[in-house]
């Protein structure tokens, strides 16, 4: 019997000291791997949670962007809080960039493990090739 194993396309340059892509492509689907809050240079942004969350955001959606992909194709978001009372003010800022919660399925966990920032996201979002 024979294994059959999906096509995947890694989206972004892969850091050296990581063992993934920043995003991958499978057929309809790219995953992006975690984010955290750093701006297009790779430079951590250190700040309030809401700061965090922009930059969160803003980073996934670079890694979308590379494949052709936009926000507004995310359909699962799961994310990494080093607190969760900062659940509110993540949640404002969230609903920000994501106008149509209903239309994603998301989950939102404390992890002490997230080094460094008070945030980590990673999304799944569903962009046909052709379409874009």
């Amino acid at each position: 019997m024979s294994k059959s194993t999906a096509k995947r396309y890694p989206i972004g340059t892969k850091n050296p000291n990581l063992p993934f892509h920043p995003g991958v492509r499978v057929g309809d689907l790219i995953f992006v791997s975690g984010q955290v809050a750093k701006d297009a240079d790779g430079n951590m942004i250190h700040g309030t949670i809401e700061e965090e969350t922009r930059a969160t955001i803003l980073a996934i959606e670079r890694v979308l962007k590379a494949d052709g992909a936009s926000l507004d194709d995310v359909v699962r978001v799961c994310t990494y809080l080093e607190d969760t009372r900062d659940f509110g003010r993540y949640n404002k800022v969230f609903g920000e960039y994501f106008k149509n919660p209903a239309g994603l399925a998301r989950t939102t966990v404390e992890a002490r493990a997230v080094i460094s920032t008070k945030i980590e996201m990673d999304a799944i979002a569903y962009c046909p090739k052709e379409d874009k």
